[in-house]
């Protein structure tokens, strides 16, 4: 919801819209503040001298940048683009895509519930922002379980409508980790045991986990979950697990993470 009232924060980062630029600098509208007017100096628009402005800025263009002051009082908010490096520009960028839709989203929460937005917003847009941190994380986290505004203590006849519609509209987010597990067995059966291994590896694990042969004694895996944490706690796991199997029956194995 933008936030027409409101003035960004001192080292901010703003998604903004360039309107003109000039010789000593560039004016630009705050997207998530109304369209609020700041101003980027030419100093600020990128390290070193600046000899033909155009080359790293021009009208109608997205920049991400950082609140450098405000005067609330003069409506002045003066901007740097230099001061933002590729990595949280481009986090800044999908942080504001991901809310452009989930307020989009809730327009349509707000249609099936016969509300306005506005109104959503007040009954419980503001606390999901409150628990989840954003109104996308609370959307995401519902998409990926249906129980996440039950678990974080929200309750009312309008969350069954809300989970229906971040089921149908949010992909759930994922990541992948991968390394090779080397397994030996001096066993009569040993190709059995490792099959036996892998097997009950591959149902303990908590996350979607995909083994493959690559040639003996190597087996390739691949781990996905929300997130790095989550899958290297369970990768942890079931690597710990197979080879604790191969171990007892007088084997030994050995697990290689792939480089990040």
């Amino acid at each position: 919801m933008a936030r027409v009232n409101e003035f960004p924060d001192e080292g901010e980062l703003v998604v903004c819209t360039v309107q003109s630029v000039k010789n000593f600098g560039a004016f630009v509208t705050l997207d998530e503040y109304g369209g609020k007017e700041g101003f980027i100096h030419v100093r600020d628009v990128a390290t070193g001298w600046v000899k033909y402005i155009r080359d790293y800025i021009r009208e109608g263009q997205k920049v991400v940048c950082k609140v450098l002051g405000v005067d609330a009082a003069k409506g002045h908010i003066d901007l740097s683009l230099k001061s933002v490096n590729e990595h949280q520009r481009r986090e800044k960028v999908q942080q504001w895509k991901n809310e452009t839709k989930a307020e989009k989203l809730l327009e349509i929460v707000a249609n099936r519930l016969g509300r306005t937005p506005d109104q959503c917003w007040e009954e419980f847009g503001y606390e999901l922002v409150d628990r989840f941190g954003t109104l996308y994380t609370a959307f995401e986290s519902c998409a990926m379980d249906e129980d996440a505004l039950k678990s974080a203590g929200i309750a009312g006849e309008w969350t069954p409508v809300f989970i229906e519609v971040a089921k149908e509209n949010v992909t759930p987010p994922f990541v992948q980790i991968a390394g090779t597990l080397e397994l030996r067995s001096p066993a009569p059966d040993g190709v059995e045991r490792l099959k036996a291994a892998l097997k009950k590896g591959l149902d303990a694990s908590k996350e979607e986990l995909h083994i493959q042969y690559i040639g003996a004694p190597r087996y390739r895996l691949v781990m996905t979950a929300p997130d790095y944490k989550t899958a290297e706690e369970a990768m942890k796991e079931v690597t710990g697990l197979i080879i604790s199997e191969i171990k007892e029956s007088g084997g030994d194995g050995a697990f290689h993470r792939d480089s990040k």
